[in-house]
């Protein structure tokens, strides 16, 4: 029998996607389920990225997948883990809806002796994980260090900035943030101070009224640093309707969308980091199969993050 896996998301498929229809069917025993946090407009997001691998890989290796939508509510998320369950899959792979609420999923899964892998967004159990339970993502500790590290860089160690946060719901925003934090506080980049900080929970347009307000404010900052490229994109589009220079300010953030790296060429955006969303799904559904083969896995499989500037953009083009 082929290995299970099961994945979850916001939003459902198209009817129509032919992803859908390929990997779908009567007699599919591999399941993924995954929260997926779609793109705003026309800003694509880390799940359609991490949806796409998983996609691509269960392909590759001809393991069909069944995919469930958890519409964001973590409480159908739950849910859908125990319908799983109930249907003897024989691996899960969760993008969790809120991680706090992912001990009660590994407990169930744990229970059932059925292997369970988190992707992308860390699970507050991360430590407490049996042998049949892995997590594959990036480590958030290296993304907003590199980041703020490179706009630290490019202010010379100090100005003011102004901090863009993610959801705080989810692990990577509290993370990202705190290395931020954590970079102004070395001796490199103590004279960079943090004029204001709040969350756009990785929305452009939030990101964008955001940077309105700031802008309504008087404020001027030398850098933002925003905890992913949405943001940060809104907050260039304020800042371009104010008609401020988009030379005299440091903009930075993280994923390295085909939208940030549009905006890299333009001259808009300082720094980005190259978050490998498909390499997390790969490495997801690979650990999935291996769990549910009795093979051993590590229990944290980081891919790592990467740099992006205007001198090695290039060679992120096609990559996301």
């Amino acid at each position: 029998m082929r290995p299970d896996t099961c994945l979850w998301r916001e939003r459902p498929f198209n009817e129509e996607d032919p992803a859908r229809r390929e990997l779908r069917g009567p007699d599919d025993r591999l399941i993924d389920g995954r929260n997926d946090r779609r793109d705003h407009g026309q800003f694509r997001h880390v799940p359609e990225l991490l949806r796409n691998g998983i996609i691509a890989y269960a392909k590759e290796v001809n393991q069909p997948i069944t995919v469930e939508i958890a519409d964001d509510d973590v409480n159908k998320q739950t849910s859908q883990i125990e319908n799983f369950i109930a249907a003897k899959v024989d691996a899960i792979i969760v993008n969790a809806v809120d991680t706090s609420a992912t001990p009660k999923m590994t407990k169930l899964a744990a229970d059932a002796g059925i292997p369970l892998v988190y992707v992308n967004r860390q699970p507050t159990d991360v430590d407490q994980l049996g042998p049949k339970a892995a997590f594959v993502a990036s480590n958030e500790e290296d993304s907003g260090t590199l980041e703020t590290k490179e706009v630290c860089k490019l202010l010379g160690g100090k100005g003011d900035i102004l901090v863009m946060v993610g959801d705080l719901a989810n692990q990577a925003a509290v993370q990202r943030t705190k290395d931020i934090h954590n970079v102004i506080a070395t001796p490199e980049c103590a004279g960079m101070k943090i004029l204001d900080e709040q969350t756009a929970v990785w929305d452009p347009v939030k990101a964008q009224d955001l940077m309105t307000n700031w802008i309504s404010a008087g404020m001027k900052p030398a850098a933002i640093v925003a905890n992913n490229d949405n943001m940060a994109i809104g907050a260039i589009q304020a800042m371009k309707a104010a008609g401020w220079d988009m030379k005299t300010i440091v903009v930075g953030g993280v994923d390295a969308t085909q939208e940030a790296l549009a905006a890299m060429k333009a001259g808009d955006l300082d720094v980005t980091v190259f978050q490998n969303a498909a390499g997390q799904g790969h490495g997801a559904l690979d650990a999935a199969m291996k769990l549910a083969k009795g093979e051993k896995v590590d229990r944290k499989v980081y891919i790592p993050f990467e740099l992006v500037t205007p001198a090695n953009m290039d060679q992120y083009t096609k990559k996301n």
